[in-house]
């Protein structure tokens, strides 16, 4: 009977390790992906990008301080804001309003007008400076925040080049505390194919994102296949952008684009020792 049981529970624990399942549940977060205030066009999606498994294998917390990094149109961060706004802190880290450049003050402008649209869901996001292109990190005081997260984002930072990746990936170690969690989504790139110094296909290396992390302190805690897709070969025309929703082919080939569906993806969670 003991053998029996310990059989199972090593079982069990292998199948969490490989799927990034867990045993609690989080109504709260559930709640919040179900919410009515975010974009119709945004939820359809959910079934690619898997938001409850993939936050919840990352080990969020309604009570924790949460920076999401780049957060572009505010896929997450329609989740993220609503999840936390009670009892946690979310900042969202991009562009700056007051920043020498026209683009990018517009690109702030644009993402606070956003929030501004439903101040019942975000008046309490906070908003910090993360600007690769110009190597600006001010998002958050050392030691201060929980969790980190970024979203198929690391393959628009390689253009910066490799002292400036350590710098990013820095900034990011000192902002969390001890016991803090970087939690990694990025197109996955296959092994057999060679990867640019831009990453101007849009999908990565795994093995070099887990470097570009452990270079700076991280230690890689669990690695999950939630987000993975062995429909896609990562060898399209226009790189992972032919893929839905950008379809940067448009009409060429869209339904076979369509059938593949969204990109084959990495999902890491490393801690901060």
């Amino acid at each position: 009977m003991k053998r029996s049981i310990l059989s199972a529970l090593a079982s069990t624990l292998l199948f969490c390790a490989a799927t990034g399942a867990t045993a609690a549940e989080d109504a709260a977060l559930k709640a919040a992906i179900a919410a009515p205030s975010r974009t119709p066009e945004n939820v359809a999606r959910d079934v690619y990008r898997h938001p409850y498994e993939t936050l919840n294998f990352l080990g969020i917390q309604p009570g924790m301080t949460v920076v999401e990094l780049a957060p572009g149109g505010g896929w997450y961060t329609e989740i993220l804001a609503p999840y936390l706004r009670e009892r946690g802190k979310l900042i969202a880290a991009g562009s700056d309003l007051a920043a020498p450049g026209e683009a990018e003050r517009k690109s702030a402008e644009r993402f606070l007008a956003r929030l501004n649209t439903k101040p019942e869901v975000y008046n309490k996001v906070a908003l910090g400076v993360f600007v690769p292109s110009r190597g600006a990190y001010a998002f958050a005081p050392a030691g201060s925040v929980d969790m980190v997260l970024t979203f198929r984002n690391i393959h628009n930072w390689m253009p910066t080049g490799p002292d400036n990746l350590k710098v990013l990936f820095g900034s990011v170690y000192t902002s969390l505390k001890k016991g803090g969690v970087f939690g990694i989504v990025e197109h996955r790139l296959p092994d057999s194919k060679v990867q640019d110094a831009s990453a101007s296909s849009g999908y990565m290396h795994e093995k070099y994102v887990i470097g570009l992390a452990e270079a700076a302190g991280f230690k890689l805690a669990a690695k999950s296949e939630v987000n993975a897709n062995p429909k896609d070969t990562a060898d399209h025309k226009g790189g992972v952008w032919a893929l839905p929703p950008t379809y940067t082919n448009k009409d060429e080939d869209r339904a076979k684009y369509q059938a593949i569906g969204e990109s084959d993806r990495m999902t890491l969670k490393f801690v901060k020792p």
